[in-house]
């Protein structure tokens, strides 16, 4: 087969309706933006820790972005394993709030402070889950909305990655209603019975607190 008979060939395979491959166009050209974005933010980080994890990060992305290339080209998705961020660096979440305090922003400034880093960053990876995930519900071909899917799990996993490390530095509290606030709350809503009728809460299950899974389940 000669050069012309091959690339006959993989335009032949090509099947993208034009809202997606234009969707998938615009995510390439996104993508490419975001790696030298990351690279400006690394080499501005003063945190050993956060520039490790952004440095991991943008190694991915390019991945992400070599990944996308070839499925526009007609070359196929070979899905990788999971950024899967690690969860055992921090003990726990700290939830709650203890004197949170954020400086006033700087107009002027120079240098990119690292709240400010990992701030920008984990917006990059929240804004790209959302976009990604909407893009693969839009898309017909189903290469393409396997690409899309996991590109937006990937981006929650380094959304979530960030995340940990401004929680555990002070930088991100999460605020936390009072406890009779939330069980009241959950408690205001019934579970739909086998009658079709709507029933509260078992009494049973409300000793076992509003936060458990595995209690509300039991009502299905």
């Amino acid at each position: 087969m000669n050069r012309s008979q091959q690339q006959q060939g993989q335009q032949q395979g090509m099947r993208f309706g034009a809202h997606e491959f234009l969707a998938t166009q615009e995510s390439l050209r996104s993508k490419g933006a975001d790696i030298e974005l990351y690279g400006v933010l690394i080499s501005q980080c003063q945190d050993a820790h956060l520039r490790d994890i952004l440095t991991n990060q943008q190694r991915r992305m390019v991945q992400g972005y070599q990944q996308c290339l070839a499925v526009l080209s007609n070359q196929g998705f070979a899905p990788q394993v999971p950024h899967t961020p690690q969860t055992n660096v921090y003990e726990s979440i700290n939830i709650g709030l203890n004197n949170p305090q954020m400086p006033m922003p700087n107009p002027q400034v120079n240098r990119l402070s690292d709240r400010s880093i990992a701030t920008i960053a984990l917006n990059l990876h929240k804004f790209g889950a959302i976009c990604c995930m909407n893009s693969a519900l839009e898309c017909a071909n189903p290469v393409l909305r396997q690409f899309h899917a996991t590109s937006a799990n990937t981006c929650q996993e380094m959304a979530y990655e960030l995340f940990q490390f401004a929680n555990y530095q002070g930088m991100y509290q999460v605020p936390q209603l009072a406890d009779h606030t939330m069980q009241t709350m959950v408690q205001a809503f019934s579970a739909p019975g086998y009658g079709g009728q709507g029933a509260r809460m078992q009494p049973h299950l409300q000793g076992q607190g509003y936060n458990s899974p595995m209690a509300l389940n039991r009502n299905f």
